[in-house]
């Protein structure tokens, strides 16, 4: 059979490799800051070692964090339009090449899962393939004009005039405009995902902020809703601890990224999913802290020594002790309690031996509720343990025990209370308050019913400030409240 001839007669000539970056391009992350947040949280004294490898240059830093982490190649967000074209390119008999300034031990991770590269050029613990580094090996390897290539950012800028055609995968509008002012045509152009002030709004988890309504419940509990300056107070609270969980919220994204994404809902979070970067995460994340700081200086000292616990706590928590069963419980229940503290100092109102033993029992069984949740969708899943914390799913029988007697303990001390004297002096029908105790045992009972049903599929405080019963029980609850005065 003779050979296809082009008008000249002479064979057509193969197209050229077609060179792929990574980071931002082939995934929708970063894998230094992915494998880099990695470190922190398995070993986070690293932070005062990355400055010293810094130092050294930007491909001894990458070296020394991939050399220490181990990423899971088939969890990272991929693009998976352009990742489609990549395989009709490979099938089309083309040569890919994967050339990316990530370190070489995680680039090779992602090129054998992916298993469409001929060939990896990659970042070796010397050089930092980037920019005019990267330009300049291509040039070397295949020759000026001699390959295609697919970018996303400004260092890309540098080698697409090297490059006998430009895919812009996932670009800025200020990158893509600029790749097409080059001499090097623009040959196919991948949009990145549609990033908007919503997805930000998920990120820092702006429903969660009516957890943080906790802290009205002693002015509530003090009938001062009618005073103007407890409401200034009491919002300024809510907002500064709300910016304060939602800073800790974007660090805690940060930390669990690769449990996230084996999680069947969590995997669609923007991080997780690749929506927005990790550097703009940590960024936000102090914005967030700063302001909350700057609000709690308008309130008393006191609230601001609470602010303070209550992040140290929750950093604590990101770090360290969600990873430790039970303790991660216990920890849940005060950072909740920490909340109605902080309302405390922030009207200055006296604090109740009954309320915070009540709140911790309380949320201590709810957050017992969360690991169940938790834990049986892992047992559905055909999973040991759920992912990160832990707990085994044998372990469900007693995480189910100590959730409901910690419940039930909660409404014990509600049923003490009523007798005290504090109770007598502090309503005028103190007799009233026992209908408070079979609203508390339903609703207790009812939140664990649903969790074994398996109907309870998020946070159960989010679920109880949802559910239509739940709420049905908390105006009861107040109603009762206010007859007993």
């Amino acid at each position: 059979m003779s050979a296809v001839l082009s008008d000249r007669g002479l064979p057509p000539r193969p197209e050229p490799p077609l060179v792929v970056d990574l980071d931002g391009t082939l995934i929708r992350s970063d894998l230094l800051h992915e494998s880099a947040l990695q470190l922190l949280r398995q070993a986070p004294w690293a932070l005062l070692q990355m400055p010293l490898w810094l130092l050294r240059g930007k491909a001894v830093l990458k070296h020394r964090i991939a050399e220490r982490t181990a990423i899971d190649a088939a969890a990272l967000p991929y693009d998976e339009a352009f990742l489609g074209w990549l395989r009709e390119q490979r099938a089309a008999g083309r040569r890919l090449v994967l050339c990316t300034a990530s370190d070489q031990r995680l680039a090779q991770q992602v090129a054998t899962h992916v298993g469409l590269f001929d060939e990896v050029m990659a970042s070796d613990g010397r050089l930092n393939l980037a920019g005019q580094a990267k330009a300049a090996a291509l040039i070397e390897r295949f020759g000026r004009g001699g390959f295609d290539y697919a970018g996303n950012s400004g260092a890309d800028l540098s080698v697409w005039p090297a490059a006998r055609s430009a895919v812009v995968v996932n670009a800025s509008p200020a990158v893509a405009a600029a790749a097409a002012r080059t001499d090097t045509p623009v040959e196919r152009t991948f949009e990145p995902p549609r990033v908007g002030l919503a997805t930000w709004l998920r990120a820092i988890r702006v429903h969660q902020w009516l957890k943080n309504l906790l802290v009205l419940l002693p002015m509530a509990g003090a009938f001062q809703l009618a005073d103007l300056a407890a409401w200034r107070a009491g919002l300024l609270a809510f907002l500064a601890f709300s910016l304060c969980a939602s800073s800790v919220y974007l660090l805690n994204d940060l930390m669990d990224l690769d449990s996230d994404r084996a999680h069947p809902r969590k995997r669609l979070r923007p991080f997780a999913a690749g929506l927005l970067a990790p550097l703009a995460g940590l960024g936000l994340s102090l914005v967030l802290l700063l302001a909350a700081l700057a609000l709690s200086m308008l309130l008393p000292r006191a609230f601001a020594a609470v602010l303070g616990l209550y992040f140290a706590l929750t950093l604590a928590y990101t770090f360290f002790l969600k990873r430790k069963v039970l303790i991660d419980c216990l920890v849940l229940g005060i950072l909740y309690t920490l909340r109605i503290v902080a309302g405390w100092s922030a009207v200055g109102l006296p604090s109740s031996f009954w309320l915070l033993a009540f709140s911790l029992f309380l949320f201590v069984s709810l957050a017992f509720l969360k690991r169940f949740s938790e834990l049986t969708l892992a047992a559905q899943l055909g999973k040991a343990e759920a992912g990160g914390r832990g707990y085994l799913a044998s372990d469900l029988p007693i995480v189910l025990a100590m959730g409901v007697a910690s419940g039930f303990a909660s409404v014990l001390l509600l049923a003490l209370y009523i007798n005290t004297d504090v109770a007598m002096r502090r309503y005028s029908y103190p007799e009233v308050l026992w209908v408070t105790l079979p609203i508390m045992l339903y609703w207790v009972s009812r939140m664990w019913m649903q969790a074994q049903r398996g109907n309870m599929h998020d946070d159960p405080v989010l679920f109880a400030l949802r559910d239509r019963v739940s709420l049905a029980c908390a105006a009861l609850f107040g109603l009762t409240l206010w007859l007993a005065r």
